[in-house]
């Protein structure tokens, strides 16, 4: 269904008109004698708890597995938080990750289905993405309207979340019930169609429970990308009961439903290397569509439930345990460029495209189960802050592509034989070309289960005020079994891996708001991992071992300014190891070797009362230490790693009324990737270096309403975004300019 402005003013207008909803019971309790028995009925009372979502730092993290404040935790994590979320007006992951350096995004093709795929230092890191601290596996493009705040953690980090690339993770924390009550709404207009409707309401039913419910409407086109439209309608509710008391649950759900035009953006030049700008990409205009109108589509859905009981069963001690089962569906038939037929035409001069094609119907299942026992303890003159857990997941895939024929469609030149159709100029394809035919879904293509058993520990220990022991460890039980088609025929198997993780850091504190660290921790990849985002099957599976990766870090960080202001640094050596490569001709070896080193500073909080600020600078010096055949590709810097890249995000209230802020984002060149293999294919392809800058001003009207503005690559600067180094490169979003009106209770 696509969303409307009725809709989405509906939505709006429903969030204004319930703020004053109290659902409490009146008591009257025992009158005094003398009144006659006789006085006003009293409420029970209600506390309204105000949040301030205005900061910019966050000084813990949300999971119980960081056992330690983050300025004591010897890792690099970066929390970005509620208020630069809104403030930048970011509406996807990719937006909100945009203000955490060293982090990209790579593109989807074949067996990488179009979904969010973040590389951290390195690693593709799109299997390692989290809700709420819980494995969120399925492929979709992240919405962020029920987010509170998202964290990264980089390097090694199976001990937190088990299999895992060795880059890092990405934690995206819910917006969940709470004491109090408030109504929030926001409605956005901007160009290129964009329209976008949010609610975000809370009601406190009596002293220890509440109600949430968050809500989207959205739709648009992409912004210098006329012909590659979305759509998108969300809702999140949640109930808390026993808020405040020993014992608490909470009942939340998640459904997100989008209808997007998908975009392959446009085709690398190896097949019309002359018509290439330099960079191995074809030399087109940003508006460049090579899709169908009549044929390409994207469809995805994702629906969560979660169930979580917390108790305290003292004050030094809790028990939580929590049930997710979660569906997405990823759905699409996408025009793909890069695998097109090109010929040149010797009757009007023109290069043609006869349209290549991409599809996937893929539907992803997870049901977990995780009980921690969390809490302080002392064994002699030693404190300890610790996090005991056990895990239980089970993971079900299922993937098949669609058999597309075309009936009609625009014909081909004589070039390509006689009767050949969907073809279109190469340099000028027109998305409006007539097609007909039929889509039917094929036979599954992989059918595959996977279990996780899993107990982990991890534990702070205090040996004195100024030092620290930071520890944790992870045992999993991996399990996959079942059935993958491709190419190379249909295999079945099943396999099992059991791998041990850790990560240990020691922690000097100069001063109760600093620290100074040193930190080592690995991660296990699974061999049935294909690069660190999809599982499945393959042939030699039970002659595999686990990828290796490692992480040794040497960092500080500050909270300064009383506490307003972090500051962080860190020196980093990630290696990973036992990759698969084929070394010759269909002779594979686990003897693949990366590197990647760098420097980390990090900033968040406030200068001033009024002035905010966050960002930071990463430096990456990647290396692929041994590839394929021979050392093609050996010495070359990693796929979607730049040297460098910054981001900073500022904000300034110049009257109490009016904000204004900016940001400045900075990525260096990247290359598209490591191909190596018989036919050469290093990298030949890479994105050049691009500073993007961003606007937003802010008028709070009355102590309900405010206007906010805000001018996105202001200067529309034209850049690439993503690539996957053989096929395909997607642009970055143009300037676009939004108006947003947004209400509080």
């Amino acid at each position: 269904m696509r969303p409307t402005q009725t809709l989405l003013g509906s939505s709006l207008a429903l969030a204004l008109a319930t703020p004053n909803l109290v659902f409490a019971q009146a008591q009257a309790p025992a009158s005094p004698a003398g009144d006659g028995g006789q006085r006003p009925a009293l409420l029970a009372p209600v506390t309204v708890l105000g949040v301030d979502d205005r900061s910019y730092v966050a000084p813990e993290a949300s999971q119980s597995k960081f056992t330690a404040p983050l300025v004591d935790t010897p890792k690099s994590v970066q929390v970005i938080p509620q208020a630069v979320i809104r403030d930048s007006a970011a509406t996807s992951l990719e937006d909100v990750l945009r203000n955490t350096p060293g982090i990209t995004f790579g593109a989807g093709e074949g067996g990488q289905p179009l979904a969010d795929r973040p590389f951290i230092r390195g690693s593709s890191s799109g299997g390692n993405i989290y809700v709420d601290g819980i494995r969120d596996p399925g492929g979709q493009t992240r919405e962020i309207f029920n987010l509170e705040r998202v964290e990264i953690v980089r390097g090694a980090d199976s001990a937190f979340g088990g299999r895992g690339s060795g880059g890092g993770s990405i934690n995206l924390v819910s917006k969940r019930a709470k004491l109090g009550n408030f109504a929030h709404g926001s409605l956005g207009f901007g160009n290129d169609s964009y329209l976008r409707a949010t609610v975000d309401g809370n009601w406190q039913f009596n002293d220890n429970s509440a109600f949430r419910l968050n809500a989207l409407g959205a739709k648009g086109n992409i912004p210098g990308r006329n012909h590659v439209d979305y759509q998108r309608l969300g809702i999140a509710p949640s109930l808390a009961l026993g808020l405040g008391t020993p014992t608490r649950v909470t009942f939340s759900f998640y459904h997100l439903n989008t209808d997007d035009m998908p975009d392959y953006g446009v085709p690398t030049a190896r097949k019309a290397p002359e018509l290439s700008n330099g960079t191995g990409i074809l030399d087109v205009g940003r508006d460049t569509f090579y899709g169908l109108h009549d044929r390409d589509f994207r469809k995805t859905s994702a629906d969560i439930g979660t169930i979580e009981i917390e108790h305290d069963l003292t004050d030094r001690l809790t028990l939580r345990n929590a049930t997710r089962y979660g569906e997405t569906i990823n759905d699409y038939v996408v025009t793909n460029p890069g695998d097109g037929t090109v010929e040149m035409n010797p009757a009007d001069g023109q290069y043609w495209l006869q349209r290549g094609l991409k599809s996937r119907w893929q539907k992803s299942t997870i049901l977990t189960n995780v009980t921690e026992l969390s809490g302080e303890a002392n064994t002699g003159s030693l404190k300890h802050r610790f996090n005991f857990g056990i895990e239980l997941a089970r993971e079900t895939i299922r993937n098949a592509s669609y058999n597309v024929s075309t009936i009609t469609g625009r014909s081909c030149p004589a070039v390509f034989g006689a009767g050949e159709l969907d073809c279109t100029p190469y340099l000028s394809p027109n998305p409006n070309d007539p097609w007909s035919g039929t889509i039917e879904r094929a036979p599954l293509s992989l059918d595959a289960d996977s279990t996780t058993q899993a107990v982990y520990l991890f534990d702070t220990i205090d040996l004195s005020d100024a030092f620290q022991v930071n520890a944790g460890l992870r045992y999993d039980r991996y399990r996959i079994s079942g059935m993958q088609s491709g190419r190379g025929g249909s295999v079945e198997g099943s396999s099992r891996w059991n791998t041990f993780n850790y990560q240990l850091g020691l922690v000097y504190k100069p001063a109760p708001n600093g620290s100074i660290y040193i930190s080592y921790a690995t991660a296990s990849t699974p061999p049935t991992v294909s690069g660190g985002d999809q599982e499945g099957i393959s042939q030699n599976m039970d002659d595999l071992k686990p990828e290796k990766s490692s992480t040794i870090e040497l960092g500080t960080k500050w909270n300064v300014l009383n506490e307003r202001l972090g500051l962080t640094a860190a020196l980093f050596q990630t290696e990973r190891r036992d990759a698969q490569i084929e070394i010759e001709p269909d002779v594979f070896e686990q003897a693949g070797k990366t590197r990647v080193r760098g420097l980390e500073l990090g900033i968040a909080g406030q200068l001033t009362p009024k002035w905010n600020v966050f960002g930071g600078y990463t430096y990456m010096d990647s290396e692929l230490v041994r590839g394929a055949y021979d050392g093609v590709n050996e010495g070359d810097p990693l796929a979607n790693t730049p040297k460098h890249s910054l981001s900073l995000w500022t904000t300034y209230q110049v009257m109490p009324e009016l904000t204004v802020g900016g940001g400045a984002y900075y990525v260096g060149k990247r290359y598209g990737g490591n191909q190596g293999g018989a036919g050469g294919g290093a990298n030949e392809v890479y994105m050049p270096a691009y500073w993007r800058f961003d606007a937003m001003a802010a008028y709070q009207v009355n102590k309900n309403l405010a206007l906010q503005l805000n001018a996105l690559n202001i200067a529309d600067k034209k850049y690439f975004s993503r690539t996957n180094g053989v096929h395909h490169a997607d642009f970055g979003p143009g300037r676009q300019i939004i108006l947003s009106a947004n209400l509080r209770y």
